[in-house]
Formats: C-alpha cells, sequence, structure tokens
C-alpha cells in the first residue's frame, strides 16, 4: 500500500500532562446531587447522536462519532480519566531507561479479549506490528495516527520505533530511537486500543464492522445511519461492570428532533443541542442538563495553498471582518468562549498575551484593499450539515459569517455536505473556506497543533485542512516534542501561536462546554472532556 505520513482526521483532534481547569460534568439542575444508592444492573441506554459513525476499527478512524462507540468496545495500555489525568488501563505500570529511549511496560493479567482469547504481551506485540508495519498483512487502511505520531511507519527515515517485544507474557519493551516526552500519551489515546489479534486474522478487512477488543461492551450489529448496537460484556475484568445489558447509538441529524425524542423517553441521552433546548431541559423535572468540560476548539480554516487566501492580508482581514462575540451569543446560549489561539486556555502553553484581532468592518476593508481588492471578491464557505461539539449549528453560524463577509465586500456561497463528505472533500483540498473544529484526545498542545497546522500533515489527504506550510512553525512544534523540559515545551509553544496569530490560517471562533441531555433515570454518566465518556459505571433506576 502507499505508504503516508500524513493522516485523514476528522477530528477531532488532541495531551500529557494534567488538565488541571477541567472537571467532570458539570450539574445545572439545582438540587440534583450525586447518587448514594447501589448501582441497579440491567436495561439499555439509547445515545441519540448527530452522525453515523465512519467506522468501528479504532487505528483507522479519527472522528468523534466512530470513537464514541469504539471507546466502549476497546481499550488502551493507558488512560485519561475525566480530570485528564493519565492511568494505567491495559497496562499496570511503566519504566522508562535513563537515556529515555527504552519504555517497559507491564500489563494486567486476566484479562481476555471479548472473543475469549487472550489478552497479553504478544497481542499487543500483533497490535503495534500491524500499525507500523504497510508489509503486514493485517495493514489494511490509512492508520492515519501512527505516522502522525511516530514519524512515518516501518522502513520510513524518521519512525521513531526501532523495536517492539514481549519480554515475557506480561511485559511489553518498547525501544523509541528518539526521546519522545508526550509518549505514555500516545499510548492513552483512543485510536490505539488494542483489538483481538483472532478477530483481525479472522475478518481481515471488514474488522472495521466487526470489532473485538477488551472493554466492557461488544459489538452487537450496525444498521448504517440508524444506530450501533452493543451488549454487555459478560466476561469483562472489572467486576461487577458493566451495569447495563446493552447500549444503542442511535443516528438523529436534527437537534430539534433529537431533543423530542429524549423528552418522549425515545432515547435515554442526547448531545447537540440548539441554544434554547438547554432552557428547554432545564425546565423538565424529569430531565437533567450537564456541561461537558471544554477541550474542542471551533475554527474557520482558510485554504492557504487557495487564492486569493494565499494571501496573508486576505487572512488577516477576514479575521477582522468576523464578530466572534455576536457568533458566540447568538448560537451557543451561554456555553462557550470566544477563541483567540488554536487550543483552549485551560490546556497548558496557551499564550494569554496574544491580542485577538478586534473586529473592525472599516480596518478589514483597508486591509482587503492592501491586499489587492478594494471590491471584494466572490468565494464559497463550506460548512457540515450535522451539528459538532464545535459548532452547535453550523449552518447558522455559517449563514452569519457570509454576512460579516458582505459588509468587506466579500460574497461567499454556502456550500454544505453530509458529515463522511465533508471530512473526504475538505481533506483533499477542495474548499476555499471552511467551518472546522477539533475536540483533542491528548492533554498536550501537540495534539491540537501538530495534526491542524504542522506542514508534515498537507499530503492528500490532508489533516491540515488550512493547508498550511510554516516551516519555522513546524520546526517549533517538531522540537517541543523531543523536549522533557516542561518550562521549556512551554515557551516553544507560545513561540508557535505566535507564528499561528501573524499568519492567520484560520479564524478561531470559540471554545465550548458542549450541553447534554440525560433522563433523570439515567445515573453515573460523567462528562468526559475529550467526549472518552466511560459507560461501563453508568445504571438506569426506571
Amino acid at each position: 500500500m502507499k505508504r503516508k505520513t500524513s493522516f485523514f482526521v476528522s477530528l477531532l483532534i488532541v495531551l500529557t500532562v494534567v488538565l488541571a481547569a477541567c472537571s467532570g460534568g458539570n450539574k445545572e439542575k439545582a438540587g440534583d446531587k450525586s447518587e448514594t444508592t447501589e448501582p441497579k444492573a440491567g436495561g439499555t441506554l439509547i445515545y441519540g447522536r448527530g452522525a453515523d459513525s465512519i467506522g468501528l476499527d479504532p487505528i483507522n478512524i479519527t472522528d468523534g462519532e466512530s470513537i464514541r462507540v469504539t471507546h466502549n468496545i476497546f481499550e488502551t495500555l493507558f488512560v485519561y480519566d475525566d480530570k485528564l489525568k493519565l492511568q494505567p488501563k491495559l497496562a499496570e505500570s511503566s519504566q522508562v531507561s535513563e537515556d529515555g529511549l527504552t519504555w517497559t511496560l507491564t500489563l494486567k493479567k486476566g484479562v481476555k479479549f471479548q472473543d475469549g482469547t487472550d489478552f497479553n504481551a504478544d497481542a499487543v506485540v500483533f497490535n503495534f506490528e500491524r500499525w507500523m508495519d504497510p508489509a503486514n498483512p493485517y495493514h489494511k487502511g490509512d492508520f492515519p495516527y501512527y505516522p502522525f505520531l511516530y514519524g512515518g511507519f516501518k522502513g520510513d527515515p524518521n519512525h521513531k520505533i526501532a523495536s517492539v517485544k514481549a519480554v515475557d507474557e506480561s511485559t511489553v519493551e518498547i525501544t523509541l530511537t528518539e526521546r519522545t516526552a508526550p509518549f505514555l500519551s500516545y499510548l492513552a489515546i483512543p485510536m490505539f486500543g488494542i483489538a483481538s489479534p483472532d478477530a483481525i486474522k479472522k475478518y481481515g478487512d471488514k474488522f472495521y464492522e466487526n470489532p473485538v477488543g477488551t472493554g466492557p461492551f461488544k459489538f452487537e450489529s450496525w444498521s448504517r445511519n440508524d444506530k450501533v448496537v452493543l451488549k454487555k460484556n459478560e466476561n469483562y475484568y472489572v467486576n461487577g461492570q458493566p451495569y447495563l445489558d446493552e447500549m444503542i447509538f442511535r443516528v438523529i441529524p436534527d437537534n430539534s428532533s433529537r431533543l423530542t425524542a429524549l423528552q418522549s423517553g425515545e432515547v435515554d441521552i442526547i448531545d447537540g443541542l440548539n441554544p434554547d433546548d438547554a432552557d428547554t431541559i432545564k425546565a423538565n423535572s424529569q430531565l437533567s442538563l450537564i456541561k461537558r468540560p471544554s477541550f474542542n476548539t471551533g475554527f474557520m480554516v482558510f485554504n492557504t495553498q487557495m487564492a486569493p487566501f494565499d494571501n496573508v492580508k486576505v487572512r488577516q482581514a477576514i479575521n477582522m471582518a468576523i464578530n466572534k462575540k455576536e457568533l458566540i451569543d447568538a448560537f451557543y446560549n451561554g456555553y462557550a468562549e470566544v477563541a483567540k489561539n488554536p487550543f483552549p486556555s485551560s490546556l497548558w502553553g496557551y499564550n494569554d498575551k496574544i491580542e485577538d484581532y478586534q473586529y473592525d468592518v472599516e480596518a478589514a476593508k483597508k486591509l482587503l484593499a492592501e491586499a489587492g481588492f478594494p471590491n471584494g471578491f466572490k468565494t464559497e464557505l463550506w460548512t457540515m450539515s450535522n451539528p459538532r461539539p464545535y459548532l452547535p449549528q453550523p449552518l447558522k453560524i455559517a449563514e452569519a459569517m457570509q454576512a460579516n463577509l458582505k459588509a468587506i465586500g466579500i460574497d461567499a456561497e454556502i456550500k454544505t455536505y453530509e458529515w463522511a463528505t465533508y471530512l473526504q472533500k475538505t481533506g483533499e483540498g477542495e474548499h476555499p473556506m471552511a467551518l472546522y473544529g477539533w475536540t483533542g484526545v491528548m492533554a498536550d498542545p501537540d495534539n491540537f497543533l501538530f495534526p491542524n497546522l504542522s506542514n508534515t500533515n498537507i499530503e492528500k489527504p490532508a489533516s491540515n485542512r488550512a493547508f498550511y506550510n510554516n516551516e519555522e512553525f513546524t520546526m517549533l512544534l517538531q522540537q517541543a516534542r523531543t523536549t522533557f523540559d516542561q518550562d521549556e515545551r512551554i515557551k516553544l509553544y507560545q513561540q508557535a501561536q505566535e507564528i499561528f496569530h501573524q499568519d492567520a490560517p484560520w479564524v478561531t471562533i470559540g471554545h465550548t462546554t458542549p450541553p447534554m441531555g440525560l433522563a433523570g433515570y439515567v445515573k453515573g454518566f460523567k462528562a468526559h472532556p475529550m467526549e472518552n465518556d466511560n459507560f461501563a459505571e453508568v445504571y438506569l433506576t426506571n
């Protein structure tokens, strides 16, 4: 297969250090307190969501709707808890050699895959060999996150993994070619869920439709654009969990229809609420409203390799023309803050000294004229059709931005596509301007910056949808990846943000705390900042 050093993302995209300001889902309803009763076993939970999964093989996906499902089927060696602290999962502990190159992982014992086969060191080695070696017979697909993290695939000059060995049944030794500061965090990314070697061999390139992991729920069925059904893993190694017998992820594209389904009891939990929906849920004594802690960014990308957006003055002028505060006030209902940088202020390394572009129509017109467009120009503004956590009303937001652009003479036609098509087309660079966003999967600035802005990720299909190509910016990101000193890494990321601000490859819009609606009988749910919700602890009281 063709080797790729860039990856195809939805994306999300993403992190080694604790995110101190984030917490679990905040209860919005007054008097709603933590449960003290014993969890109740049994029942079916139906999750209403805005779009279908793209695939269910975690190593070959990057979109949030796929991860939402696979996170409950597969488990990683390490995991971020709901406070974004790195915790052991399938691994029990780790040690690193004095030179920072060799990592020794001790694995949990007695864990089985959902097909009854053993999880052990050989299984971990099998997964790594599948991920990293294009010559491996089970390396079917793009494996997008692997080259992003490890500098390419096996045999590529910049590949960072020298070897992965099973020392004994419960010990794995991974040797890297260079010091890698966030290595353990890489192992916590949902895309690196450990899959059953026997199932991979059995299903081959259809594994994405027949996933088998070690998680609390096992795959039952998938009706495209309708629902994914998961059943309780009766042999799950955590005693008593999961409490639910069944989980169903049901696609309901329209926000209002999803709310109606929650109110009528057709579904038990929903995301992607319209602004007024949150107030409707608050007013209903049978429902609860929670906020997902912010760990995302919504933005509009310029295709910087397409005229006139290859002109930095055009990009800066548009940044001045977009009234971001008005967008947040009108379409987020208090569940977002205006963004000025490419990742949220709750993440370490944030550069608060940067002054955002001020909304100034006249200054934007002047700058546009300096760029050679005194009368503006015609273009297209692309948007996805379905809501995203960072863009709860994408079409309305696009329409408001269209009006802002019209005020400085830019006539932008809105084009919209369903999610999978949108990802494909923007990855190929067909868009002039496009709304997009990212939810972090790693508590490290690298996860927001490298996939979305590094010039190593502009090969099509590209994750860098701005096709932003700044060598100095990328060098800062690469230097930060090999630097263990935290203070030095902060300096590097702050310098990178200054370059980003000057070059303006995006219009940053907002960081959201997306509201979610739950039926009152749904207990034990904690909204994870990265959307890696753990349903093993959820139970129903009805």
